[in-house]
């Protein structure tokens, strides 16, 4: 397994009552190193992506859950791509309450060693929305992009989440990853939720 893809991480599990955050997303494997002389490294795996947050009511009592994390990607071997980084899950909506806010995005894997470009970030997750004189929640900060290590770009940067309704602020989006020491770009940015 000299160029084997690391495997995918598994989502979290989402909750469905008060008092219940979301599950973290597993974490994508790290790509097979290569061969020393002429092996690829295998890609990462992704993240896997954070379970929602439970949404709530006053009837149901508790607090609205906040969204599971994304997973980060995995790093790849001598050439390989970095992994994405899982999406965050949502925050939990209320009635007349404070909404749960997004998770935060997983960070994207490292490029290869060689000549690999780093994964993306993983978008935040929104914050819950809220009826009835309720707060939405906030949402959830973007993961930063992987890094190049000598020849490949960075990984852009994942999207802040998006502010519940009414109320809730987005997310800064977050950092690209650097690029490689030798004529690598470095990522983009990801976007400010709103």
């Amino acid at each position: 397994m000299l160029s084997g893809a690391g495997g995918a991480g598994g989502a979290g599990g989402s909750s469905s009552g008060g008092n219940a955050n979301g599950g973290a997303g597993g974490a994508g494997g790290a790509g097979a190193l290569g061969g020393l002389l002429n092996g690829a490294g295998g890609n990462g795996g992704a993240g896997g992506a954070g379970g929602n947050g439970g949404d709530i009511s006053p009837l149901a009592g508790g607090n609205a859950g906040n969204g599971g994390v994304g997973g980060s990607g995995g790093d790849a071997g001598l050439f390989g791509l970095g992994g994405a980084g899982g999406s965050g899950g949502g925050g939990g909506d209320s009635v007349g309450l404070q909404s749960g806010a997004g998770g935060g995005g997983g960070a994207g894997g490292d490029g290869g060693l060689l000549n690999g470009t780093g994964g993306a970030g993983g978008a935040g997750g929104d914050g819950g929305s809220a009826l009835s004189g309720g707060t939405g929640g906030n949402g959830g900060a973007g993961g930063a992009g992987g890094d190049a290590e000598l020849t490949g770009d960075g990984g852009s940067g994942g999207a802040g989440g998006d502010g519940g309704s009414p109320g809730g602020t987005g997310a800064a989006g977050g950092a690209g990853g650097d690029g490689g020491q030798r004529g690598g770009s470095p990522g983009a940015p990801g976007a400010t939720g709103v």
